[in-house]
């Protein structure tokens, strides 16, 4: 509509910018008219997929103005790319969550995604090979010394001691069992939508805004105990990212009890979780009462 071809008047190519400009501007007036009571997730994806369509809009309308009367065959590429932009993010925009629940739960789903990548690596780590066999020879040429160099970043996380492995194995464990929590969580978030009765109260999207930020803590945390496992493995570190996990679990608990009463599914998979703060408690040495043991039985299910 902005550009059809070089024969296209200037009084028309105005008329159409101005069309578009009225559309655009009844485009940003439903947008804020659908944030009213949405918490700040949905307020953020309502927002960001409308500017989206607004920054590609003024990147055509820019586009239009320098290409008019131009003969360059660059402009004449540019307008239909620049238009499949304004196209792709229209259809963006109509894929934007409406409701408080569908918003927190995508951005969950998000975290669920970088927790399961972490696992998948995790999950990769090796101990070193140890062959009694071979004897190390005394002086290793220029060259093998050049190559082992070249392939020690792709033998990264394969040279693990049988005591690191051990621990590797048991964060392994945990971290799934992690997983396992934000995917039950995801599955009580959808039963709330599902419900006749639910609504958007103050109250519940701010439980549900708590459990988002609790969620991706738990990612970020995830992400540090990681990294930590390649060895040298830090088993300070390791705790720490553990019992912060253990925490933000504990207080998810919680706040799903005060959202529904039915929520014995989420509280037993608490309940299996803690099985893994022990294992892993056991491996790092934890053995004093004050570290992990009071959060563990924090995430008993309460009948």
């Amino acid at each position: 509509m902005l550009w059809t071809d070089t024969t296209t008047e200037l009084k028309q190519l105005e008329e159409n910018m101005e069309t578009y400009f009225k559309m655009l501007q009844g485009l940003l007036l439903l947008s804020h008219g659908s944030t009213v009571g949405a918490g700040p997730t949905l307020f953020s994806c309502v927002n960001a997929s409308a500017k989206k369509v607004v920054d590609c809009s003024i990147s055509l309308f820019k586009e239009a103005v320098l290409s008019y009367g131009s003969h360059s065959a660059n402009h004449k590429l540019s307008i239909p790319q620049l238009a499949g932009t304004v196209w792709e993010a229209c259809d963006s925009l109509k894929k934007t969550p409406t409701t408080n629940y569908t918003a927190i739960g995508r951005a969950i789903t998000q975290v669920a995604v970088s927790v399961r990548d972490v696992l998948r690596e995790l999950k990769e780590l090796k101990p070193a090979f140890i062959d009694p066999e071979e004897e190390v020879p005394e002086v290793v040429d220029a060259e093998t010394s050049r190559d082992d160099d070249s392939s020690s970043a792709g033998d990264l996380g394969n040279d693990l001691s049988p005591e690191e492995m051990i621990i590797a194995q048991s964060a392994t464990s945990f971290v799934s069992d992690a997983l396992v929590v934000i995917k039950e969580l995801l599955r009580f978030i959808t039963s709330l939508l599902k419900r006749p009765d639910h609504n958007d109260s103050r109250h519940s999207v701010n439980s549900l805004e708590r459990l988002l930020k609790l969620s991706k803590e738990i990612g970020v945390e995830v992400d540090n105990l990681g990294a930590c496992l390649y060895p040298p493995q830090e088993l300070s570190a390791i705790k720490a990212a553990s019992m912060n996990i253990c925490t933000a679990v504990r207080e998810m608990k919680t706040l799903v009890q005060t959202l529904q009463d039915s929520s014995e599914c989420f509280c037993q998979t608490c309940e299996k979780f803690s099985e893994s703060v022990q294992k892993l408690q056991s491996e790092l040495g934890c053995s004093d009462a004050t570290e992990l043991v009071p959060e563990m039985q924090n995430l008993a299910v309460s009948m």
